[in-house]
């Protein structure tokens, strides 16, 4: 626990400056910890980012994680959208398989893809979510980590009932509940603070299907971590694990925002 505390403590004061600077070093700082999150991906199934395969994919990465302004900038210069970008690494990816014989299959080369846009759109919109003002950020850094918090703790001491034990045998229908009340509790105290312009009564439904979201994406990293045998996504968080670990609900629940227009 003491290690937890100390790696979150050091994390959060390099994360928050780029955070609250936002513009161009928090899309690299995005950037960066996207591509992290890739590295990991990749090495639960034992392939390398340093790969022909990998770095097509990395390519990819990097295309979807293009701000809206850049990907309209980019078709203006040379005629082609962020989704043919795309679309041409997903082509050379597959004819890379036959270049090799079949070295490289199909499965990989679909796992590779997977796994770009599983981390890539979720960054994406973590770049265009602050685009749109800090506020925003703020608010799904609130429901996610009081969401964690919450279940964390109410699960441990009420929880009785397995919420699914062949993901993730710790987690319990008490805590999942207790995530989603926690994080209603603060998303009063985060408006009371913020003032969003929003009807409180949205507000609060957004912050409750926020909070089931992203628990489910949190779900979802630990049934890839589960198939693939690994405990932690990586090692780069002390006591915390990968950039993964530690962004698998806010993957999910930043598009979400977007998706039902809350934000944008």
């Amino acid at each position: 626990m003491k290690q937890r505390i100390i790696t979150a403590v050091i994390a959060a004061a390099l994360f928050i400056p780029f955070v609250v600077y936002g513009n161009l070093p928090f899309t690299i700082l995005v950037y960066a910890m996207a591509a992290v999150g890739l590295f990991e991906m990749l090495r639960m199934k034992g392939l390398s980012i340093f790969s022909i395969p990998g770095l097509l994919g990395l390519l990819a990465l990097f295309t979807i994680l293009m701000p809206t302004s850049w990907a309209t900038q980019v078709e203006e210069t040379t005629g082609f959208s962020q989704l043919e970008y795309v679309s041409i690494f997903v082509m050379l990816l597959l004819i890379y398989t036959v270049l090799v014989k079949n070295k490289s299959t199909f499965d990989t080369i679909a796992f590779i893809l997977a796994s770009v846009f599983y981390v890539g759109i979720g960054f994406h919109y973590f770049i265009e979510t602050r685009a749109e003002g800090i506020a925003y950020i703020v608010f799904a850094l609130v429901i996610v980590w009081t969401t964690d918090s919450g279940a964390y703790f109410v699960g441990r001491k009420l929880g009785k009932h397995k919420l699914w034990p062949e993901i993730s045998p710790k987690k319990t229908i008490e805590g999942f509940v207790g995530g989603v009340v926690i994080a209603v509790i603060s998303t009063l105290i985060f408006q009371y603070f913020a003032q969003l312009d929003v009807n409180l009564w949205i507000l609060l439904s957004v912050a409750i299907l926020a909070s089931m979201i992203g628990q489910l994406g949190d779900l979802v990293e630990s049934a890839i971590k589960r198939h693939y045998g690994v405990k932690d996504s990586g090692t780069i968080l002390p006591g915390h694990g990968g950039i993964l670990d530690r962004f698998d609900s806010l993957i999910f629940v930043l598009p979400l925002l977007h998706f039902i227009h809350f934000i944008g």
